[in-house]
């Protein structure tokens, strides 16, 4: 099955990928490598949720928003295949933020939202390493933000 199937039987309709916001460019392709930089929880052009994980966002609320991010991270996935993401070989690896309180240590139950995004799309490709780290804020007061190096063909 076509990975664009696939998320078709997901319900998910990949957005435009989302513009930087500041100097840097959102991929980097060197060879059959993609460095994707960290994506926000960006739903139609807004920032979708803001604030501190068990503050201002439910632990609940920051899965959504690291679901999010995945989705925006597959939309900037697809940019770099030129449109084809069965071009996608491996997700190798991805990095996390959860903007959190001090000793909240729930990071990894927040961030199983995009790995299990990644693997219900991707399959076995989709199964990847990843950091999960609590940090004291994020750009625009994001409660998440994520980025992804990928293998393509």
């Amino acid at each position: 099955m076509s990975i664009e199937a696939t998320l078709k039987e997901l319900g998910i309709d990949l957005p435009p990928p989302v513009a930087p916001v500041a100097n840097y460019i959102p991929f980097v392709v060197t060879g059959n490598l993609v460095s994707i930089s960290g994506q926000l929880p960006i739903k139609d052009g807004e920032i979708a949720y803001t604030g501190k994980v068990e503050e201002a966002v439910s632990i609940e609320e920051a899965g959504v928003a690291a679901r999010l991010c995945g989705i925006n991270l597959i939309s900037q996935m697809k940019a770099a295949c030129g449109g084809d993401l069965n071009r996608v070989k491996r997700v190798l690896k991805l990095g996390a933020f959860v903007n959190c309180k001090e000793g909240f240590g729930g990071q990894p139950q927040i961030i199983n939202a995009t790995s299990d995004l990644m693997v219900a799309v991707f399959g076995e490709k989709g199964r990847h390493s990843r950091s999960a780290v609590g940090t004291n804020a994020l750009p625009r007061n994001v409660p998440v933000e994520i980025d992804a190096l990928i293998e393509i063909e």
